[in-house]
Formats: C-alpha cells, sequence, structure tokens
C-alpha cells in the first residue's frame, strides 16, 4: 500500500523508476574521470542526499522496510568521497568551501538532514560500522542537547551539549522526551502535528525539501516530492521508548519504521483509477 497521503500509485512507481536510472548513471559519472573536477564535491554530496531521497521514496511507495537499509553504505561513501574531494579542491584553489552547503549543526539544514540520518540508522538498525561511520560524518558532539541524547542512546559516551540548537520545532521534541512517562504520548503527537509547519523558514533560509509537493509552489508534476516525514519522531521513540500510540496514522509519522514486519500503521489509500484522459495528460 502507499503510505503517503499525496501522490497515487502510478506517480510512486514512476519516480522510482527515474530516480533508481538516475542513482546508476550518477554513480557512473562519479566512478569516471570528471569533466569538471571542482564541482566533484558538491556533485557526490548531493548524490548522497539524491540516495537518501530514494530511501525516503521506498518508503512512502509503500515497500518492505527492511530493505530500506540496503543503500546506506552508499549514501556514507558518497558523503565520505565528497569530503576528501572538497578538501582537495580548496586546498589546491585556495577556497574556504566548494559546496553548497553549510556543514554545522547550527544550521537547520544540516541539522535536519543529520537528524534524518539517525533516525533511520536508530530505527533500520544500520551496523555498527556505518553506526560510527555516520557519526564522524555528523560530528558536532556536544553542540546540541537533543541530537546528542538521542545519539547517545547507541553511543553512551558521546559528550552531550547543554543547548538546543533550534527551538523550533524542536523544543516540543525535547518536552516529551523530558515529560513524565503519562504525558510523552501526548507531547509527542504535539510535536508531530506541529513539525511540519514550525519548520518553515524565510526562504532564503528554507530547508531544502519544504516546498516539494506544494500545489503551487512545487506540484506533484514537477517529481521532486519524496515524503514529508518526521523521522526525528521516530528516532527519539527508538531512543527513550516512548510511546508513539497518538501519532500512528499520523500524515507526517513514519511509524511502519519501527515496525518492519507490519502490520501497517497508515490509514488505508484507496487508489482512484484514471480515465483515459488523465493518462493521456500524464503520458
Amino acid at each position: 500500500m502507499i503510505r503517503d497521503t499525496l501522490g497515487d500509485e502510478g506517480y510512486w512507481c514512476e519516480q522510482y523508476e527515474k530516480d533508481k536510472k538516475w542513482l546508476v548513471k550518477a554513480q557512473g559519472i562519479l566512478d569516471a574521470p570528471m569533466a569538471n573536477p571542482t564541482y566533484g564535491a558538491q556533485f557526490s554530496f548531493d548524490f548522497s542526499k539524491d540516495i537518501f531521497r530514494f530511501v525516503t521514496l521506498h518508503y512512502s511507495r509503500g515497500d518492505p522496510i527492511r530493505d530500506l537499509v540496503q543503500p546506506f553504505p552508499s549514501l556514507l561513501d558518497a558523503w565520505e568521497f565528497s569530503n576528501k574531494l572538497a578538501a582537495e579542491i580548496c586546498a589546491e584553489h585556495k577556497l574556504k568551501t566548494c559546496r553548497d552547503w553549510t556543514f554545522e549543526l547550527s544550521n537547520l539544514n544540516h541539522y535536519n538532514w543529520c537528524f534524518w540520518l539517525v533516525g533511520l540508522a536508530l530505527s533500520l538498525e544500520l551496523p555498527d560500522e556505518q553506526w560510527s561511520r555516520m557519526l564522524v560524518l555528523i560530528d558536532g558532539e556536544g553542540e546540541d542537547i537533543l541530537l546528542d541524547r538521542i545519539i547517545a542512546s547507541r553511543s553512551p559516551g558521546r559528550k552531550i551539549g547543554n543547548k538546543l540548537l533550534h527551538k523550533k520545532p524542536y523544543a516540543r521534541l525535547l518536552a516529551a522526551i523530558d515529560a513524565p512517562k503519562e504525558n510523552q504520548a501526548t507531547l509527542l503527537k504535539d510535536f508531530v502535528e506541529h513539525w511540519y509547519a514550525e519548520l518553515k523558514r524565510p526562504a532564503k533560509a528554507g530547508l531544502w525539501w519544504y516546498i516539494y509537493g506544494d500545489p503551487e509552489k512545487n506540484p506533484l508534476s514537477k517529481g521532486s516530492y519524496f515524503g514529508r516525514w518526521c523521522i526525528e519522531a521516530v528516532a527519539a521513540v527508538k531512543a527513550f521508548d516512548l510511546d508513539d500510540s497518538l501519532c500512528l496514522g499520523h500524515e507526517h509519522y513514519p511509524g511502519d519504521l519501527l515496525r518492519p514486519d507490519g502490520p501497517t500503521t497508515h490509514k488505508n489509500k484507496v487508489a482512484s483509477k484514471e480515465n483515459w484522459l488523465q493518462r493521456w495528460l500524464r503520458s
């Protein structure tokens, strides 16, 4: 069944095939000498994001949860290769940066990206070697009380920060974690319900994926949308054994990540049949 509330089976299958072809092509580009070597670091990091997008698309489409961990090593490879190339390019050309990304947890885009990876790694039970590699890439130990505490659930020696870098919306999640047991479910639901709206920022500071699926700014016809999943909530549930029963079925809560053998936590979506005109317009 389709887990996401947007898009029909045709959309998700079409995007799956397009993304699969692109990942094969992109890997070939990385394996060959690049026509523009100075762009290699950016291309490789974008490739790691494309792999994440593909993993999330798998989830949205309704694919088996245990399959989602398979592309993770390639995601780490691409990010590591990007860092290697960036160091070489910056040294050769005396640049401060050669990538359009701020690799600091104080930046919301990077914080959200790292939190998502941690959430997937915890829920999919990433092997220890890959978990360690991911933490090296994320870095930022001791900078954020929430992310540090969640990581420390699997890496107990991690230094815990004393401040929350992005209070909106993450103060709600921290409150759920710190609340008495009987209040955690309600507060976790509160976080999930406010998560998407409270991640909104001015355009220049906005999250790279935020407008995907917006019917006016970036409709499904553009093919960018891969889901809007509050993986951060799943990370907290896995780390602290929170009660997520009130979140099950919410359009942004990927509860199936924690229930790989089912049944699904998502509401059944009735597939609509296209008439001949709709099929013709989409072809």
